[in-house]
């Protein structure tokens, strides 16, 4: 009679990033569990794909399937799984417990891996920036932390939280340091979202599905490594000093989200963002609950600073709101800040857009998904039909401007017939210590002074 023990077989719940992570640096060697499948939610396409042998190890010389998240129930069944491991991120408490009622109501035990089991170490200092939900205003924060580090003469290389939608073989590693690097890695429109700022500002970023491999790479040429979190993520990284960002416009959701609220327990320092907006009671309420689960983190106040290129294209114009999708998607905004730029700088009238999209469309399912969405238009691009699916729609509004919310230079990647401003936005600090002060205080620490 045979003695061997089989393995426990399991099935990742994700949604094309810390699911790979999860994989690559806990399931990936690991001779006591057999991974059966991915599931794959948030990101429209995603699913139908497999984790190719490229990446899943001699385990796998197949690679491994990834389905649709609603098939979670057949697949426990028909696969005999033991283990459901959840694997995204920006999701509520209830949310999660409620993917855990499903996996055990099927007859597997349901999984979060944490910290300890994923962060890898890197060989020069980490900076980490994270968040408590999507829309938080967390690009501000690594742009500012990038920008004084650069100043103090410091190599910064940043790498950024997985977005890995398309070929997996072919973005195992990925550095981009200029704009044809986006066009050669043939990017969505939320990767540009989040490297174009730090090409335009003259740094390196790196991306991929491997971070293992990254690090070796981008610590190669790092004085310190800047992590730029996703979603409201924990890091991949280690961090030597973590900061993260709260929404003073979303009071609670720093203790309701899953994993910004772990990310509010580790945090070495909290940014609580756009105190400007939101009022009094709010920005105390973030205030207090972080000073009860973690009251040895350092509080900064911050406001998230409009500037408007050409604003007399706003003042008493028809105009359309672009916004980036994960804010006003799965980040649950109605609107993000080309609708607070058009108000603030008198646009005539704000158009919805949703009378011009065609049924069937990935932007109508949107709409029919996110029912909060206000009368803007969501940056989806994962692909290129919609891509051209949001050109189109712009392109047929009759509207006099278009006001892009999103940190993408839309005039790069659509051909629209109306002049587009550009809203950028940027963290002003208005309590001290600064980010600044904090940060000669870790250069100090580390003896990069």
């Amino acid at each position: 009679m045979s003695t061997e023990r089989r393995r426990r077989r399991v099935i990742i719940m994700g949604a094309a990033g810390r699911d790979f992570h999860n994989f690559n640096v806990f399931f990936r060697n690991n001779p006591d569990y057999e991974v059966i499948a991915f599931t794959a939610a948030q990101i429209p396409g995603i699913a139908g794909r497999k984790y190719p042998p490229e990446l899943s190890g001699p385990l796998y010389p197949e690679g491994i399937p990834i389905y649709p998240e609603e098939q979670l129930p057949e697949l426990i069944r028909k696969y005999n799984v033991d283990l459901v491991v959840f694997s995204y991120s920006d999701v509520s408490h209830q949310y999660i417990m409620e993917k855990a009622a499903i996996a055990q109501a099927n007859g597997a035990s349901f999984m979060l891996l944490g910290p300890n089991d994923t962060m890898l170490e890197a060989e020069v200092p980490v900076i980490a920036v994270g968040a408590v939900r999507t829309g938080c205003g967390k690009s501000t924060v690594s742009r500012k932390v990038a920008k004084i580090l650069k100043a103090k003469g410091l190599k910064v290389v940043a790498v950024r939280h997985p977005m890995p939608y398309g070929d997996l073989r072919k973005q195992i590693i990925q550095r981009f340091a200029s704009f044809d690097d986006l066009d050669r890695y043939d990017v969505t429109f939320e990767e540009r979202e989040e490297y174009e700022h730090y090409i335009e500002n003259g740094f390196v970023v790196y991306a991929g599905v491997d971070y293992e491999k990254i690090l070796q790479e981008a610590q190669k040429e790092a004085d310190i490594i800047l992590w730029d979190g996703g979603n409201n993520d924990f890091p991949f990284y280690k961090p030597d000093l973590f900061i993260v960002v709260a929404d003073a416009l979303r009071p609670g959701h720093e203790l309701t989200y899953w994993p910004g609220s772990v990310n509010i327990r580790m945090a070495d320092v909290v940014v609580i963002n756009k105190v400007v907006e939101a009022d009094l009671r709010s920005v105390k309420q973030v205030e207090e609950n972080v000073r009860r689960v973690n009251p040895e983190a350092r509080i900064i106040l911050g406001a998230s600073t409009l500037y408007v290129e050409q604003p007399e294209l706003i003042k008493e114009k028809r105009v359309i709101v672009v916004e980036d999708g994960p804010t006003v998607l799965h980040g649950e905004m109605s609107y993000g800040a080309g609708y607070v730029a058009a108000l603030r700088y008198g646009a005539k009238e704000i158009v919805d857009p949703r009378k011009w999209v065609k049924p069937g469309t990935d932007l109508a399912e949107a709409y029919n998904k996110y029912k909060h969405m206000g009368p803007v238009l969501p940056t989806l691009g994962y692909t290129e039909k919609e891509k051209r699916e949001l050109e189109e729609v712009i392109n047929a509004i009759d509207a006099d401007t278009v006001i892009s919310g999103t940190p993408i230079d839309l005039s790069r990647v659509l051909k629209v017939n109306k002049p587009i401003v550009r809203v950028r936005y940027e963290l002003v600090e208005v309590s001290t210590p600064t980010l600044e002060q904090i940060i000669d205080e870790f250069l100090e620490k580390h003896g990069l002074k």
